[in-house]
């Protein structure tokens, strides 16, 4: 295994372990609501937790453009400039906190206006939703640290903050509720509970590792109008691209929601081997931020161009992987999941458009990762834009002759459609025309 491969797996692995913990928070508290003794509960948070994925998946760009941002200034061995993307980003991880709690109550209707929960559910939902809103400053605090920690090619801190934050979620969610008798209300408690102490983990490793860079004495009143434009440009870009990802997403969801609830059911279990496979490409993705950043600040294109050609034999490599597996244990896996006799055998029927997940997304995920860490956010726009239409394209011509299977397809060909894309865009206009030296 060569240098560059280990700078690619440094990265990766971590990342990849504490993707795999993520979705923990989620089933912790399911787990927990499934055993009171009725079915609202398990729906009340199912509802609760998609509002604030939809809602922080909006702004995902304070991870995604502080990441690359910092690798770049990392390379260019500018710490001054390493540490005010982290204050900049802090800044306005708070100011978007402050307005969201703010403007609960509106978002808080419009969320379950779009989701239309029974009135059972919506009672309980709102339970949630109006404590866990309080946990916006740590969750959008901790969107901004992580990026900097990839950025500092650093992911292994972020493993352990998830995997304590976790624990911490376990242990008090468990205490409110069962020790203290409360339901929703200990749930949404304990989740925000986490929240912080995440928030407090990673200050806390920052401290341990970087408290050095506190004697550059760096302030945000020395930033030019230029720096500001060039971080809300990045940003911009990344958050109209994930407009379109969650327009694409929530449709692909409705869509197969108005087919029936076994459809629905079907897709659900499909998007996991979906989610499953982008939990391990994005920790490469991460590599690619981290790393692609890093050489570009530091224009060693030799270089750049070594991690961009690794990182697609790991992508093709993890491929062929996923591929064989799905093939060989798709279904036992999707039975594990559910003992639905009529979602087991509709299953039997698509199950096949999730095996070309991989081959169909590997490019998108990668090109991600590169463009992300190069701030090349208008390739990523730009693509994202063009798949969405294609999908939408696809659902008006496909759905109509192929039922279900239109909608699958519509899926493949846009993923496919943002690898494309954001290929053309490298061998164009990136390489092509590299930044000046």
């Amino acid at each position: 295994m060569n240098q560059i491969d280990r700078q690619i797996l440094q990265i990766a692995l971590p990342a990849i372990v504490t993707n795999l913990t993520v979705p923990l928070l989620g089933l912790v508290d399911t787990a927990i609501v499934g055993h009171m003794g009725d079915a609202a509960y398990i729906g009340a948070i199912a509802v609760g937790s998609m509002i604030f994925s939809l809602v922080y998946w909006v702004f995902g760009f304070l991870r995604m453009g502080t990441s690359g941002m910092t690798a770049q200034a990392r390379g260019r061995r500018d710490m001054e400039e390493v540490m005010r993307m982290l204050m900049r980003s802090l800044l306005i991880s708070i100011v978007i906190s402050l307005i969201i709690i703010v403007l609960q109550y509106p978002l808080r209707e419009m969320m379950l206006w779009l989701i239309s929960p029974t009135a059972d559910v919506r009672s309980l939902s709102i339970t949630y939703y109006n404590m866990v809103v309080w946990g916006a400053p740590a969750v959008l605090g901790l969107y901004s640290l992580s990026g900097w920690f990839i950025g500092m090619q650093n992911s292994r801190i972020m493993l352990v903050v998830s995997f304590l934050q976790n624990v911490v979620n376990i242990i008090v969610s468990l205490w409110l509720v069962y020790g203290l008798g409360m339901k929703v209300e200990g749930v949404a408690l304990g989740t925000v509970i986490a929240q912080y102490a995440g928030l407090l983990i990673a200050a806390a490793m920052w401290f341990r590792y970087y408290r050095r860079m506190l004697q550059r004495k760096v302030s945000l009143l020395k930033d030019t109008m230029n720096d500001w434009l060039s971080f809300f440009r990045v940003n911009r870009d990344i958050f109209l691209r994930t407009l379109f990802l969650v327009a694409v997403n929530l449709y692909f969801t409705s869509a197969g929601a108005r087919q029936g609830a076994v459809i629905l059911a079907v897709n659900t279990l499909l998007m996991q081997l979906y989610l499953f496979f982008s939990y391990f490409m994005d920790g490469f993705a991460y590599a690619g931020e981290a790393w692609g950043g890093r050489y570009w600040g530091a224009q060693n294109m030799a270089a750049f161009q070594e991690i961009v050609r690794r990182l697609f034999v790991w992508g093709t490599a993890m491929v062929l992987l996923f591929t064989v597996v799905y093939v060989a244990g798709g279904m036992p896996f999707l039975r594990l999941l559910t003992d639905e006799p009529n979602v087991v055998e509709a299953s039997r029927h698509y199950v096949w458009w999730a095996y070309l997940v991989p081959v169909a997304g590997v490019a998108a995920f990668v090109w991600d990762g590169i463009f992300i860490g190069i701030t090349a956010t208008r390739g990523m726009l730009v693509s994202s834009c063009i798949a969405a239409v294609v999908f939408f394209m696809g659902i008006m011509v496909l759905m109509d002759i192929m039922g279900n299977h239109g909608l699958w397809l519509s899926m493949i060909l846009y993923l496919a459609t943002r690898g494309l894309i954001q290929t053309y865009i490298y061998h164009e206009q990136i390489i092509r025309k590299p930044k000046s030296r």
